[in-house]
């Protein structure tokens, strides 16, 4: 069945195809957005791990294999709002060393663009959604910029111990720069430091899409249809355009949108995975890949946890599941290359505590059990705070989507993400427990020790990588796809390299430049 043709179709609702609406539907375009879950509110957000479990699907389309096969279902969105819908909303930006890796160490891909390309767009997503931070601060680390639109969150005694172990390591903390309010901020109250992020803010204090693009979309007359599952991007006989999407709705009945524009912002895997499946004619290899790149130089990131205990009352119950604090310290891409690695590295410190769940207290200490782990926990429950690293692998041909020769309820052929972490990376991996447990021990706690289990994979990105044309890239800077002028890719897919911080900051920032560039241009581009 074929619906009205519209100027713009956008797969997916979250962090990137909600900028993408919002900015097209106030020029006054035709926007229908499809995603494949349910079309949440937030009266459906419950403080709960159990029932936070709805907003994240039950398993992926995706075969997942390799050294270090790829973590999906705590990270993905089910439903509008995608995920971040249910992220921890670290707002950390990327650094101007993050951009030219390639020509600067020889290692790795150069981005198209530099730092000062994205810093304007940074600022503009902290005044349309409302940071909270300290933008002076961070200045010792990055560029200036313009002040965040709120104060720093309130800080609780399970960060604040944290800083005399950096201190005394020669490093500096400052506070975190995070999507959450700190105080009221456009009608949206401030953060009453729960710590249920992780599974939704109910009362929009966090900056989801609902609350913010998707509800700038929605009221700008943009059409949201959930249940909406996408299976191919629909070509024009030449191959030169791409004129919609096929999809299956609800009742699981096909359906055709036509569009002017094609816009891909479903999950970084996904938006390859789709584009793979469209192939025909001209495009025999999967739409917009004759670089033969499309899937290829998946990017995740990597944790070391350290934890503490302490006899004084950390009020560990207390703030956000994102951080207190944060740090560059150990930014600089060769800082533990004595010890073999290479790669950023950035941490936080002071996340609120849950007690079970994938990231739970519980699981702090996995060798404990029965009346052991009891008692831990009882103590837990005042004295524990934890500290995070995060790591930078390399873009690497091999960690790639493929499509598999098994298919979902709906005929398309699954994915398959291959992925594992070279030798410089299990390094920096290793030493970032090294230096997690040296500062956790200079704090003065009672007891410090490693989370060290089989190393994670976090924040999944590249696959439909920016670059200068199509020999290097699928795109280009602002998300054009090189080869089809009208169809675009949005989110962390286009990154080339990942760097180290949480990204949704980034995908937000890069799709406000991708969406008014297209609205700019948008009768050359829909033709």
């Amino acid at each position: 069945m074929a619906n009205e043709k519209v100027d713009v179709v956008i797969v997916g609702a979250g962090a990137s195809g909600s900028v993408y609406a919002s900015v097209l539907a106030k020029q006054g375009k035709k926007v229908v957005l499809l995603e494949a879950g349910p079309d949440w509110q937030l009266t459906d957000l419950i403080s709960s791990d159990f029932w936070g479990r709805r907003v994240k699907p039950a398993g992926p389309p995706f075969l997942l294999e390799g050294k270090n096969p790829y973590g999906y279902v705590y990270q993905a969105g089910w439903g509008v709002g995608g995920a971040s819908l249910h992220y921890f909303a670290n707002f950390p930006r990327l650094m101007p060393n993050d951009f030219k890796v390639k020509s600067t160490y020889g290692k790795g891909l150069d981005w198209p663009i530099d730092y000062a390309d994205i810093a304007p767009y940074w600022d503009k997503v902290a005044d349309d959604v409302g940071v909270s931070g300290d933008a002076k601060a961070e200045e010792v680390w990055r560029p200036a910029g313009k002040p965040y639109p709120m104060p720093p969150m309130k800080t609780f005694p399970g960060g604040d111990a944290w800083k005399k172990g950096f201190a005394a390591n020669g490093m500096r903390l400052t506070p975190a720069a995070v999507g959450i309010n700190s105080t009221e901020y456009k009608g949206r109250p401030a953060c009453i430091y729960d710590g249920w992020c992780h599974v939704g803010c109910p009362i929009g204090a966090l900056a989801n899409p609902l609350v913010t693009y998707l509800a700038d979309a929605k009221k700008a007359g943009a059409e949201v249809r959930a249940h909406s599952t996408v299976t191919r991007v629909l070509m024009s006989a030449d191959g030169s355009k791409a004129t919609g999407v096929e999809y299956y709705d609800a009742k699981k009945e096909k359906q055709v949108q036509e569009a002017s524009v094609v816009v891909l912002a479903a999950w970084a895997a996904q938006n390859p995975r789709l584009m793979l499946n469209s192939a025909g004619g001209k495009h025999a290899n999967g739409l917009a890949n004759s670089s033969g790149l499309l899937g290829k130089y998946m990017l995740a990131h990597f944790a070391s946890g350290t934890s503490a205990m302490f006899d004084e009352d950390m009020q560990p119950y207390m703030g956000t599941i994102a951080a207190q604090y944060f740090s560059y310290d150990r930014y600089d891409k060769n800082s533990y290359k004595d010890k073999g690695a290479f790669g950023s590295t950035f941490m936080v410190a002071g996340s609120a505590q849950r007690y079970s769940a994938l990231g739970g207290v519980a699981n702090a200490r996995l060798d404990l059990f029965g009346a052991d782990l009891a008692a831990f926990m009882k103590r837990a429950a005042k004295g524990y705070t934890r500290l995070t690293a995060f790591g930078e692998e390399m873009p690497s041909l091999d960690n790639r989507v493929e499509l598999a020769s098994d298919k979902d309820e709906f005929g398309m052929p699954l994915g398959k993400i291959t992925h594992g972490f070279n030798d410089e990376a299990v390094a920096l991996f290793n030493a970032n427990f090294e230096q997690g447990l040296a500062i956790a021990k200079a704090t003065g706690a009672k007891e410090a020790w490693s989370n060290k289990g089989p190393m994670p994979t976090i924040h999944l990105m590249g696959g439909t990588i920016m670059g200068h044309g199509t020999g290097d890239s699928v795109t280009n800077s602002f998300g054009q796809t090189h080869e089809i002028a009208n169809l675009w890719i949005a989110g962390p897919g286009i990154f080339p390299t990942s760097g180290a911080p949480n990204p949704t900051y980034t995908i937000f920032a890069l799709s406000l430049r991708g969406a008014e560039n297209l609205a700019t241009n948008f009768g050359a581009v829909a033709g």
